[in-house]
């Protein structure tokens, strides 16, 4: 095909991680009749599991509920490893032969809605640098919600003067060898509580310097329920009682914590005082400020973190970084840590639908002037869904949500004869935070992401129970979507143009000072050590 054909689909799914390979199984089961492709940019299945390589990286969701319904999860171990699931949707893709729908090494890089032909026109970039365009009724984006590229790295003073070795999670270096040296970890949050432990196993030993601390709980690293019923009944009936099981103890976590905060603060702390047996200070490493599940709370199995602090491997640091030094890191407090590996786990960094660039009828679809429907589609953006999972339980419960609602919303505007639909929000409505987190990532993007409203269907309350009657067993059809109505599209967006033509033009009167020579090279020093 050459550069000046345009190939037509139904359907492409952005993505071939647990998200895009479970809308790609979904629309082969239901829509057979139904032609799509998957477009993945990397050269593997699995989106954030084949991307990572730091040691001990692993699920942080039981894999009951994370694993797919209609694919048992089979391991004892319910919290598995990255290798694991990647087995595991290899095994997917192979038995339901998924892979002749995945093209690798190819990216969206933009997508325009043509109301006048009722399709998304899609730029796609070959790992070459050729480029081919699809003509796609609808789009399913799978993509996630984080920079695959770099992750975020806060500005360290004297950072450029470290001389050891820096390896960010997001790049690991698979040859770093780290038996017997010394290992800073810098980070409190679901990375830095796999990592530490991980590490202090070849280390010599482990230092995990947290600026606050989180909650950490411990479970079990297998359950005893499952064993004892998967030797007596099949595969798929075990799944089915585990994982009601655990997504009723996940939604039962979260209204506890949000209505009984100080009882689940308790809780914790006893856990984590019990599991230390004094090897560390509870209330000074692990009494964070915030409520439970006001950010993301972290699990480790079988205590491994508390096992390495109690075995004097790891060490945990509550401070304020003053600057890197030559040979490791100085704190507020005065004390420095010497290390000979230094590890910035410092989290994520946020961005909306791959990278690619949105637009209808031409005008750019910026993302903060969105409002979030059902935690799916947007407000006048037609034909296109964003999966994305929970945060406060499995992602995947979400995922299987939105990949039944877009088989049934192809099935209605099929036989209704209907070419597009989007969800139409009045202007002046009132909006809302759409991540109620407190978590850094969610804090540093919230100018870029858009909003939701304070009523359903535009409010997304994050409870898997409630979702289930209200987007799978409820009615398609509401007062909000509307189908085949390109007029209202049309005026919004023409309109958003105006608003953010007028912003460019007062933002060009107060153009900050462009960056000096010396800037830009100890940004690009940077960026190039991280990833070290």
């Amino acid at each position: 095909m050459t550069n000046e054909q345009v190939e037509t689909l139904d359907v492409l799914i952005v993505g071939a991680g647990i998200s895009g390979l479970g809308m790609c199984y979904n629309l082969k089961k239901k829509r057979a009749h139904t032609s799509f492709a998957v477009i993945e940019g990397r050269e593997n299945i699995g989106g954030t599991w084949d991307l990572f390589k730091y040691p001990g990286i692993r699920s942080d969701s039981d894999m009951y509920t994370f694993s797919y319904s209609f694919k048992p999860w089979t391991d004892k171990e319910y919290i598995g490893s990255a290798e694991r699931i990647n087995n595991y949707l290899g095994e997917m893709v192979r038995d339901e032969g998924l892979e002749h729908y995945i093209r690798f090494q190819q990216k969206v890089t933009s997508a325009n809605w043509d109301s006048s032909q009722n399709h998304w026109l899609v730029t796609i970039s070959r790992q070459d640098g050729s480029e081919y365009k699809i003509a796609t009724k609808f789009i399913s984006c799978c993509s996630g919600y984080y920079n695959y590229e770099q992750g975020y790295l806060p500005k360290f003073e004297g950072y450029d003067d470290y001389k050891g070795t820096i390896a960010h999670p997001q790049h690991w270096p698979e040859d770093l060898d780290y038996s017997g040296k010394r290992v800073i970890v810098i980070g409190s949050g679901a990375t830095a509580v796999t990592v530490v432990p991980a590490m202090a196993k070849k280390a010599a030993h482990v230092t995990m310097i947290q600026r606050s601390p989180s909650y950490v709980y411990s479970r079990p690293a297998s359950d005893v329920l499952f064993r004892i019923l998967s030797r007596i009944l099949p595969a798929g009936i075990t799944n089915r009682i585990m994982r009601a099981k655990y997504t009723t103890l996940q939604q039962l976590s979260f209204v506890l914590s949000k209505r009984f905060p100080n009882f689940v603060r308790k809780l914790v702390r006893n856990m984590n005082e019990k599991a230390l047996a004094g090897a560390a200070d509870v209330d000074e490493h692990f009494k964070p400020t915030y409520k439970p599940w006001d950010q993301r709370m972290a699990l480790v199995p079988d205590a491994d973190l508390f096992n390495s602090v109690r075995s004097g491997k790891t060490s945990i640091i509550t401070d304020h970084i003053e600057r890197f030094t030559e040979s490791g890191i100085l704190m507020k407090s005065g004390k420095e840590i010497q290390a000979d590996i230094i590890v910035p786990a410092t989290g994520l960094d946020v961005q909306l639908w791959g990278k690619m660039k949105l637009s209808v009828d031409g005008n750019p679809v910026v993302g903060n002037t969105l409002t979030n429907y059902k935690g799916m589609m947007f407000s006048q953006v037609p034909n296109f869904v964003w999966v994305f999972g929970y945060t406060n339980s499995s992602w995947t419960l979400k995922a299987e949500l939105t990949f039944d609602y877009v088989c049934r919303l192809l099935e209605h505007m099929e036989q209704n004869g209907y070419q597009s639909v989007h969800p139409h929000q009045e202007p002046n409505a009132k909006r809302a935070r759409l991540l109620d987190l407190q978590s850094g990532y969610v804090q540093r993007a919230l100018d870029r992401i858009p909003s939701q409203g304070t009523e359903f269907p535009w409010c997304n309350k994050d409870l898997y129970f409630k979702d289930v009657f209200a987007i799978k067993h409820s009615k398609l059809v509401d007062d909000v979507l509307r189908f085949d109505d390109n007029d209202s599209l049309a005026e919004f967006h023409k309109s958003q143009a105006v608003n953010n033509s007028e912003k460019d033009e007062a933002s060009d009167t107060e153009k900050p000072e462009p960056v000096t020579k010396s800037g830009a090279k100890n940004k690009s020093k940077q960026k190039t050590k991280s990833i070290a």
